[in-house]
């Protein structure tokens, strides 16, 4: 059984149980990430999770799938989510949305995890796919704790975000056609739980050090480096955080600082 799907879970009902208390109306309320309303929010991750989980069950209809969103729709990648939302907003929503996470948990759980699949960009494994989803759940899930003033509590899976921003040091450069720089930066951090997590060589004079949980913010880029305590050492390290991008697309730069925040902290 492949963890990473029920770490994807996990996070998935963490983020349910945030929201399904609340009113209606605060599922339009407007986040700090780009006016993305809450209702936004949901319906691009159960979009994307149904994409990925079309690539696992059903390779031709996703690569149609692929064609219709590339072909360019009307209005955009909103207008090409809401297309397959069927209207669905607020507290129904938010049902689809869980209970087709549920589902296709199990359908990854028991997946080959080095079985290749199909993506909008590069094939990627089926253990990368589903991590990629908890990762975009993870990252877009804060915009929902900023907005409604809750502090999040994280867990050791968030190692799985952590791992994806390790991994993408290198691509970030690449995605902005920048020379990858030859030393990667030592990475020391102190878990949730109060365990230590390292990669690269701990000589390194380009270190990052600090806590887990804002590490995985400044690389999914939901907080700037300087909203931030992580100690980051080096011309390389540093000009790294200025624009760490696990995510794939584009170049994206992050949030000016003191734009993101959770509301009343």
């Amino acid at each position: 059984m492949l963890q990473q799907a029920f770490d994807f879970r996990d996070e998935s009902e963490a983020l349910y149980k945030l929201l399904e208390p609340i009113d209606e109306a605060r599922f339009d309320e407007p986040t700090q990430f780009k006016g993305w309303t809450i209702n936004h929010v949901l319906g691009h991750l159960h979009v994307f999770n149904w994409a990925a989980d079309l690539s696992l069950t059903d390779e031709p209809a996703f690569v149609d799938l692929t064609k219709e969103m590339m072909g360019g729709v009307e209005g955009g990648m909103r207008a090409f989510e809401e297309s397959k939302l069927e209207g669905a907003s607020g507290k129904t929503l938010l049902n689809k949305w869980r209970d087709y996470y549920q589902e296709m948990t199990e359908r990854f759980a028991e997946a080959d995890p080095k079985a290749r699949l199909k993506w909008f960009g590069p094939d990627m494994s089926v253990r990368s796919s589903i991590t990629a989803r908890l990762m975009e759940t993870w990252a877009h899930g804060q915009e929902a704790y900023d907005t409604l003033g809750v502090e999040r509590q994280n867990a050791d899976t968030i190692k799985n975000v952590a791992v994806i921003g390790m991994n993408t040091f290198g691509w970030t450069f690449v995605n902005r056609k920048l020379e990858v720089p030859t030393e990667v930066p030592y990475v020391k951090l102190n878990a949730p739980s109060g365990d230590i997590w390292e990669w690269n060589d701990p000589a390194s004079e380009n270190r990052i050090e600090g806590d887990a949980t804002e590490f995985c913010q400044v690389v999914t880029q939901v907080r700037n480096i300087a909203d931030t305590k992580l100690k980051v050492t080096g011309d390389i390290a540093t000009k790294w955080m200025s624009f760490a991008q696990c995510f794939a697309g584009p170049p994206e730069d992050p949030p000016a600082p003191g734009t993101r925040f959770t509301v009343g902290s």
